[in-house]
């Protein structure tokens, strides 16, 4: 049985995060050949092309560990119908030089959780457009806007039983996906 770790990147850097709550919980939902590394992504310093000769060392490991992976999910709040800055700041460290993207060929997922009604549907779509173009294949179906409501989780903190079938099945495809691709 081959083993896959998998590079997870939220975006969201606050405490209390839905999204690094529901990152927890979803990776539960895995096959066991799965592990999952949340990647950090709140000490990197602003992106400066200037700084691309010489990158700090968070934008170093940051890289080490994306390229360590056979696959990436990622996490994103909505701020504003778009991604958050701490999420863009990261993906574009990691995508230069231009040439030496750390994101490359990584079969992705992409998921969100929020209070509003649509989730992070705007949020998500922003952030497909920016894989393509990084030549990151994305899980296209099943989509997932989670709406976080009472009983999306469980007291330990798990998936709650109205949302663990429609969850289950979007990491049942995940799975496949990045088996397919990382083959």
């Amino acid at each position: 049985m081959s083993q896959y770790q998998i590079a997870v990147v939220v975006g969201s850097i606050r405490k209390d995060s839905l999204n690094r709550k529901f990152a927890d919980a979803i990776v539960k939902l895995a096959p066991p050949e799965f592990t999952f590394k949340q990647l950090q992504i709140g000490d990197l310093p602003l992106y400066n092309q200037d700084d691309d000769a010489n990158p700090a060392e968070p934008v170093l490991q940051l890289k080490r560990e994306i390229k360590a992976a056979q696959g990436l999910l990622f996490f994103t709040p909505e701020y504003n119908r778009s991604i958050p800055g701490v999420l863009k700041n990261a993906i574009d460290h990691a995508s230069r030089p231009y040439g030496q993207s750390a994101w490359s060929g990584k079969p992705a997922g992409v998921l969100g959780v929020s209070v509003g009604a649509i989730g992070t549907a705007l949020a998500q779509q922003h952030l497909r457009n920016i894989l393509a173009y990084l030549d990151v294949p994305t899980l296209g179906q099943p989509e997932a806007f989670i709406q976080a409501k009472d009983g999306l989780f469980d007291e330990a903190g798990n998936i709650g039983e109205g949302s663990k079938k429609f969850l289950q099945n979007w990491m049942d495809q995940y799975v496949a996906w990045v088996k397919r691709h990382s083959a």
